[in-house]
């Protein structure tokens, strides 16, 4: 039976509170994360549903005085929160790690959250993002040949089906083609909603660390409504189980990272294992001893060895990719 949409909001928007007041403890851990450097809001255009989507850059400090002649790499960011909840400030750590390591420029998208605005929503959002930041990546003093896309949970599924999306857009003459995607780089991501929960948590090892079911129960109603009009293997839903001439259209560089203790890593691993075979070059690995969202700790007074390991290990791959 489903449930009422308003029931849906309510838990969404109580949830999103206490979600923002976890964010601001994850902030304060030194050394604290900077600040969006400037925020832009571009108009939605592949969605039926009208809105506006607001992208947050964070930037290198040589940004604001930058030669005209010098081009930033690009990294585009989705933040996870099972399409429900979160903000593009969420993976500021992730972004900070990027800027100083990398010194690209990270884009980070607060697109349409469910129930509001349930599938596809977020995924035209993204994709919107995308063909936004490459037009304009000339006036933005970016390099649109170096550009990557990233995304953590719900944000990692992202980072695939908005990239689907896009080249989709791209082919219905929607845009023209500005500029090069080189890499996805996906934390944890949701891959297979053909998998039910009950399934995906059966593959965890540890089943006191998994996801609690208030929260996955809320993801899966509020994005997937009404359930009838979405078929679980769309690819922009569950790209794990698109067609191998569809996922061709990706970059041929992906890196993925999955959680030791996390229902979601046996098809982050399965997907792993399909990207290769249709040809892509994929790196990153399983974070041993990690749950979902491992980076996120909301303790405000110790930082996280392990995420600056890995966030280290990730960045350079970029610095590879990018040819840096």
């Amino acid at each position: 039976m489903l449930r009422p949409r308003w029931t849906l909001h309510a838990e969404a928007l109580f949830w999103r509170t206490l979600m923002g007041a976890g964010m601001t403890l994850h902030r304060m851990a030194p050394p604290v994360p900077p600040v969006p450097t400037f925020t832009r809001t571009i108009p939605s255009t592949l969605s039926p549903t009208r809105g506006a989507i607001p992208i947050v850059f964070y930037t290198p400090p040589s940004y604001a005085t930058r030669n005209p002649a010098h081009k930033y790499p690009l990294l585009i960011n989705f933040h996870g929160g099972g399409f429900t909840l979160g903000r593009a400030t969420d993976d500021c750590r992730w972004a900070a790690a990027v800027v100083e390591q990398v010194g690209a420029v990270v884009a980070s998208v607060d697109y349409r959250l469910a129930p509001e605005h349930p599938f596809p929503t977020a995924v035209e959002d993204g994709a919107d993002a995308i063909l936004h930041l490459l037009s304009n990546a000339g006036e933005l003093g970016l390099d649109a040949r170096r550009v990557g896309v990233s995304g953590f949970s719900a944000g990692g599924n992202m980072a695939f089906t908005t990239i689907l999306r896009y080249e989709a857009a791209l082919r219905a003459g929607a845009r023209e083609r500005c500029g090069q995607l080189r890499v996805v780089v996906a934390w944890y991501p949701s891959t297979d909603f053909t998998s039910s929960r009950e399934l995906r948590r059966g593959t965890n090892t540890r089943p006191d660390k998994e996801l609690p079911r208030l929260f996955t129960e809320l993801f899966d109603a509020s994005y997937l409504y009404p359930p009838k009009d979405v078929s679980m293997d769309d690819p922009y839903l569950s790209p794990g189980v698109a067609g191998g001439e569809l996922l061709g259209v990706l970059p041929d560089e992906v890196l993925l990272w999955t959680c030791e203790w996390d229902e979601l890593a046996a098809e982050g691993e399965r997907f792993r294992v399909r990207l290769g075979e249709v040809g892509k070059r994929v790196g990153g690995r399983v974070v041993g001893g990690t749950a979902h969202a491992w980076d996120k700790s909301p303790n405000p007074v110790a930082g996280d060895a392990v995420r600056d390991e890995v966030y280290k290990e990730a960045c350079g791959e970029l610095r590879r990719v990018f040819g840096l």
